[in-house]
């Protein structure tokens, strides 16, 4: 591809993506059915009524991921439809001063992750790995080059592969206590 001159490679995820902006309009965020996700750091969600008290939000401002968002009742929650996801780094337990979040409590996320066949390229016979790259866990397996299934068993629901869907294929949902 040549602009003004100079070469430039598209890259292939760039290629997908605008093939499936078709499908989806004008690149809505990916669908995340759920209300609250948390940070994987906890041992009881109703330990969270303590982050109202806390003023530095320092879980937040401390994520170099920028996932964690605080919500208008002062509460930690992950949002994963931002072109990254969570790396479990630890940095957001390690600063809280309510305790609420402990590395000591680390654990999954608590969602699912799943792909629609209905929406997925792969499933569609086009050759896309655009959810597996991206995969810090290696949990999305393929049928040979195609159809992609998420193994639970891996997943830890970091969100990385959400965005990257170029048809929002993949989504995301709280699992229930």
């Amino acid at each position: 591809m040549k602009v003004l001159g100079h070469t430039t490679k598209m890259k292939r995820r760039e290629l997908f993506r605008s093939f499936g902006s078709a499908f989806r309009g004008d690149s809505p965020k990916p669908e995340v059915k759920e209300s609250i996700i948390r940070p994987p750091y906890y041992a009881n969600i109703e330990d969270f009524s303590l982050c109202i008290e806390c003023q530095d939000k320092k879980c937040a401002t401390t994520c170099e991921e920028n996932i964690i968002i605080i919500q208008e009742d002062g509460t930690p929650k992950l949002d994963l439809t931002t072109p990254t996801g969570c790396t479990f780094c630890d940095e957001c337990a390690e600063v809280c001063e309510a305790n609420v979040l402990q590395v000591d409590q680390m654990r999954n996320i608590d969602a699912t992750i799943e792909i629609d066949i209905l929406k997925c390229l792969s499933w569609h016979q086009t050759m896309c790995f655009s959810c597996k790259e991206p995969c810090i866990d290696n949990a999305i397996d393929f049928l040979g080059m195609f159809r992609p299934s998420i193994n639970a068993d891996k997943c830890t629901s970091c969100g990385f592969c959400v965005y990257r869907c170029p048809t929002n294929a993949i989504t995301i949902t709280v699992k229930e206590p």
